[in-house]
């Protein structure tokens, strides 16, 4: 939070790069830094907070850190202009903030002239905006704040940035949970527990490692599957929807903060003929039933089936929030904690936990097969309602 306050060290890094393990506290020491040092060695400068999205960065990291600095300096929010501006002792700042996800939010920092940047959760970025926004720094003595979580040792911040912090003049700092003094041992050891395999030396360890085998490894017939009726006062749908490709329906229903997947619809066009729009929906009710559903979750580029459910006007359908690497983990805590369930005669489902794999080639990329299932189980954990899931917070 500090580093930019010894002289030598502020002349001598233009960026500071900080990844490691989940819950370290990474986003929340380099946000107040960033804020800090931008109020203290600036005054009529503008300053660019970027996030995986606006929603993400607003929540992640501008609101809770407005929080923890309270009155320190005075923020008044231009929502509708993408920025709020902070004023102390006459020095006053703007700070923009963007989302990064992909290619074509490159241009919507075009023509800023920025003092500062801050990026969290940079593995996330498009590269295209990354480098927008990096070239949009060219106030002297700018710089550019970053935190990440590890991802494949071939993604392109570890591979060109990371790996060449010196001759890129970064100081780069690596975070572990004990660096967190929020976290209390017990915690640290629930999250030990937490994670297995890879996804235990990327969150746990902060490793940078490439993904090989099962995504879910930690997923067992005898963990996770159950026989037993059970109802619900209300239920869930997750959709991933296909023409030739297979569309996979799942029908799901909550207790005590367990997910439990009562029935499934899975129909594979390529085998068995391409279905209609209208069929799929004939086949959603049919897995429905008499059932009172809360809302349907979907894949967003399913942009006629959502048509259609919403012009029958008989369930509520929902987006899905597509974030693969964040619904991954999801599904992988899920798992890990207990609180994911499939009933046994959910086959199709059961079949692609025991086949869906990472690329080993691409060393981290899922392999875009026998994924149906696993796709809209990901919907549904990303997108059930705005609650706290875990130790994360739906989208």
């Amino acid at each position: 939070m500090s580093w930019w306050t010894d002289p030598k060290r502020k002349r001598r890094y233009d960026l500071v790069i900080a990844d490691g393990a989940v819950r370290a506290g990474k986003t929340f020491a380099l946000s107040l830094g960033f804020y800090l040092w931008a109020m203290e060695s600036f005054s009529g400068a503008n300053f660019a907070f970027c996030g995986q999205s606006e929603k993400a960065v607003l929540r992640n990291v501008i609101v809770p850190l407005l929080r923890a600095v309270g009155g320190l300096y005075h923020p008044t929010f231009h929502r509708s202009d993408g920025y709020f501006s902070a004023e102390k002792d006459g020095k006053e700042n703007r700070f923009y903030y963007f989302g990064a996800g992909n290619d074509s939010r490159a241009g919507s920092i075009q023509g800023l002239t920025l003092a500062g940047a801050l990026f969290d959760e940079a593995t996330l970025f498009s590269e295209a905006f990354f480098r927008q926004a990096i070239a949009r720094c060219s106030v002297e003595g700018s710089k550019i704040w970053i935190s990440c979580n590890p991802e494949s040792p071939n993604h392109w911040l570890y591979r060109d940035w990371i790996q060449k912090k010196k001759e890129k003049h970064i100081l780069y700092l690596h975070f572990q949970m004990k660096d967190n003094p929020s976290l209390s041992k017990e915690m640290i050891f629930r999250y030990q527990r937490m994670f297995t395999g890879d996804f235990y030396k990327r969150y746990v360890l902060g490793l940078w490692t490439a993904k090989r085998g099962l995504v879910y490894p930690n997923f067992s017939l005898k963990a996770h599957v159950f026989s037993e009726d059970l109802s619900f006062p209300f239920y869930f749908v997750s959709i991933d929807y296909g023409t030739k490709n297979p569309c996979s329906m799942g029908l799901w229903g909550v207790k005590d903060g367990v997910y439990y997947r009562v029935k499934e619809s899975y129909y594979d066009g390529r085998e068995r003929g391409e279905r209609t729009d209208e069929e799929h929906y004939r086949a959603l009710k049919e897995l429905i039933g008499e059932k009172t559903v809360s809302f349907i979750v979907i894949d967003p580029s399913a942009a006629s089936m959502i048509a259609l459910i919403r012009g029958k006007g008989e369930y509520p359908v929902k987006k899905a929030d597509n974030r693969v690497s964040e619904g991954i983990l999801r599904v992988s805590e899920y798992l890990s904690l207990g609180r994911l369930k499939i009933h046994q005669s959910c086959k199709d489902c059961i079949r692609e936990f025991s086949l869906y794999r990472y690329d080993s080639e691409s060393s981290g990329k899922v392999v875009k097969e026998y994924d149906h299932a696993m796709d809209e189980i990901r919907y549904l954990l990303m997108t059930a309602g705005e609650q706290k899931i875990g130790f994360f917070t739906a989208s």
